[in-house]
This record gives structure tokens, sequence and C-alpha cells, in this order.
């Protein structure tokens, strides 16, 4: 039986050679990509919700809509798992020619194993079709369409989305065939018998009732548009970043031991040992059904419940327009129970960019307005607490941090307004119960 969405992305490992390779690429697209794992924490980082039944309900609708035959979820992830695995079988054969050649007494190698170049520029086609075809299941566009998935890879991609397209092209690309990789795709893909190498190769029969076609000259054709609608974008990217296989293995070289002089091998070796696309490409379908089950419940959530702590409209809103880009805030670690300070990078509607000062890029992070909070030190009392201030306030009976304002001010006692919640819960509270 087929993982869930909730396995799968709660598996996903902290800190491998994976993590570490897509955590040296950040320098291409800086801030982009954070190694979000767990689903429930996803949940909170992507929608900014703290309240632990919210977080269930949005956990029950992303399982449901995952295993809807309806959706593309399971094939868009199906589709990452088998080009990894086709990759990491075909990366074995690459690594065994890359021997030959440079190996004397084990040329015999080169003779029985595909060329690494073209071994390479199929892997590289095949990963873009992919993608095509797994953004067209998780956007609901019924057939394959190269030019609509270049149009949103320009405008849209970001996060794990972006990362993976910037791997395919350092990885896939750049290191192992070298500045002029683009030129090197399109001589090979253009050849006479380009059709019948990419029909007999592994990868592609891996994923060949994937591609659309009602034959292997169709779907190669496919493959072709595939490529050259993306052409543009990576020979932007190349120039934008001043990408160089040199640039590419120094910053590997900050997280992996690799040899500079053999980018070749590294390569080969890295595809034999990360499964990027996999990783990033479950990360995508996740964030994909968390931000769809999101949607989902907030519209379903009555507004009035006399129950429950519920969002109300005459409960206090929080001001968003008091955040802004480069603007000094401070930041709630849930674990630390602590705020940090930061600065934030970006922001998309209710959800902030942050970078935390004093830390490195590694810890740069979404997180939900929420979590955020401008603290003026000047008038605060001996706690370091005052008026109008937000804080976080612990609930005994729930076990969670609530976010508030302070009313009112008597001694080491908080009268506090909970935000988004109406006035019939205001309370006064103890110092030791606030941060």
């Amino acid at each position: 039986m087929d993982k869930s969405i909730i396995q799968l992305v709660d598996e996903l490992p902290n800190d491998n050679i994976t993590v570490k390779v897509l955590k040296a690429l950040d320098y291409v697209a800086p801030g982009e990509w954070n190694n979000l794992v767990g689903f429930d924490n996803s949940i909170r980082v992507i929608t900014g919700e703290t309240d632990a039944k919210v977080i269930q309900k949005i956990r029950d609708r992303a399982v449901s809509l995952y295993h809807d035959p309806q959706n593309g979820y399971q094939t868009a992830i199906k589709l990452y798992q088998t080009i990894d695995k086709a990759d990491t079988a075909m990366a074995t054969a690459a690594l065994a020619n890359k021997v030959g050649e440079k190996i004397g007494f084990l040329s015999f190698l080169s003779n029985i194993t595909p060329k690494a170049d073209v071994t390479q520029t199929i892997d590289l086609v095949l990963k873009i079709a992919v993608e095509i075809i797994a953004f067209s299941k998780l956007n609901g566009i019924p057939s394959p369409n190269p030019q609509a998935f270049a149009t949103s890879l320009a405008e849209n991609y970001k996060d794990a989305s972006l990362t993976r397209m910037v791997a395919l092209v350092c990885l896939d690309g750049m290191l192992p065939l070298g500045p002029d990789f683009l030129s090197k795709i399109h001589n090979i893909i253009s050849g006479a018998d380009a059709s019948s190498i990419v029909a007999q190769n592994p990868v592609f029969l891996a994923v060949n009732n994937f591609l659309p076609g009602n034959n292997p000259g169709e779907k190669f054709g496919f493959i072709t548009q595939a490529f050259n609608s993306v052409q543009g974008w990576m020979n932007n990217l190349v120039a934008k970043t001043g990408l160089t296989p040199q640039s590419i293995s120094s910053h590997l070289g900050n997280f992996i031991q690799i040899a500079d002089d053999n980018l070749d091998f590294v390569a080969a070796f890295l595809d034999q040992t990360t499964n990027y696309y996999e990783h990033t490409g479950i990360q995508t379908v996740a964030r994909t059904l968390i931000l769809r089950s999101h949607s989902l419940v907030k519209a379903e959530t009555p507004q009035d419940s006399p129950q429950s702590r519920q969002d109300t409209s005459s409960a206090a809103k929080s001001d968003t327009s008091q955040y802004a880009v480069s603007k000094t805030v401070e930041v709630w670690d849930g674990d630390e129970e602590d705020w940090y300070q930061a600065t934030i990078e970006k922001i998309q509607e209710d959800q902030f960019f942050v970078h935390y000062l004093g830390y490195g890029s590694t810890y740069d992070e979404w997180v939900g307005e929420d979590e955020i909070r401008i603290r003026e030190h000047g008038a605060s009392d001996d706690n370091g607490f005052a008026v109008s201030q937000k804080v976080k306030v612990w609930d005994e009976d729930n076990e969670d941090w609530y976010s508030a304002s302070i009313e009112k001010i008597q001694g080491q006692q908080y009268y506090v307004h909970y935000l988004d919640y109406d006035s019939s819960y205001d309370e006064w509270v103890d110092a030791e119960e606030i941060r």
C-alpha cells in the first residue's frame, strides 16, 4: 500500500546528503527553500495556524484530497519518486562509464555502459517532462502544457518547486555537462537517432506511461517541446547568477567533501546518493494540499460559536500594515517558548519570510502574522511588558500559547485581550504566564 502524504512528509529527513546539497544551492535562489518536515509543522508554517483543532481539520482534509482519484496529488508523488529511482540506477551506469574513461585498464566499462553525456542529457530532459506533467496534475490542467508551465516557472515558481528546478540546472546540467550544457543537450536531442536512443533508456521506460503520446515518436516530441519551453529560463538563470561548475562545486564543498578536479564524478555520485527530486516534490505536493485544505476549512468554519474561541466580526484584528520588508521584528519560537529578533525579507499576504539576526540563512523561514510582533522597549515595566504590547499567553487547559495584547498592568498582573477573539475571553494573568 502506498504511503499517505502524512507519512511521506513526516519521514522526510532533517539532515542527510540530499538536504546538505540543497542547502548548498541556496546561494542560487537565496531564502527560497526551507526544509519543511513533519506534516503538522508544515501546516503551522505554511498557514500560520496554531489552533490544534484547526490544524487537525486541515490535516484530515488534506488526507481526503490526497486519496481522491479525481485529484492529481498521488500521481505527482509517483512521478517524482519514479524519476528519482530510475535516475539513481542510470547514475550507476554513468559512473561506470566515467571510471572507464579515467582509468585505462577499466576502459571496457565504457563499451558496455551508455556514454555519460547522453545519459545525463536524457535524464535532464525527462525530469523537465515529468515536472511539466506533475505541474499540470497539481494545477488541474487536463493536458500537460509546456508553455503554461514555462510561464509559471518564470513568474510563480518558488519554495521547494523553484529549488528543484535550480538543482536540476546545477546538478543535472551545469555540473556534469559543463557551461555549454544547453547547447550539448540541444545537439544530442536533435540528432538523427535521438528518438530511438531515448526510447531504449531505462529512465524513459520507467516514466513512459506518464508521457503524453500514442507512440515513442510522439512521446519524444513532447520531451523535446518540454526542453525547448524552459531553455530560455535556464539560460537566464545561468546569466543572472553567473553559475559555473566551479562555483557550484565551491558551495557544495561547504557542506560535503568533494574533489574539485573530478566534477563529472561528483555529478554521477550526487545522482546516486541524493533524491532531491522526490524530496522537494513531496514538499511541493504537501504545500499545495495544505493551502487548498486550509482554504476549504476556513470557508466551512462558522463565524460565530459561543462554545469556543472563534474568529468573529467583532473580534480585534492585527494590523499587518505595521510590518514591512527590512523591518526588525520579534518572532515567536514555539519550541524555545521565546521571542527572537529578525528582519522581514519578504511578505506574501499574511506570511512573512524572516532572517534571524545573528544566525545564518539556513534558519530563514516563513512565519505567520500570529508569530511576529513589533516591540517598543521604551515604555516597558520591570518585566519588560507594556500596554498594547503583543504577547503569548499560556493556557493551562489547552496546553498551548495564545496571542494576546496587554490592556492593563497592575504590578505582577496583566489584563489581556486574546487576538481574534471577542472580549468575553479577556482576563487577568500572572507575569509567569506570558512571554
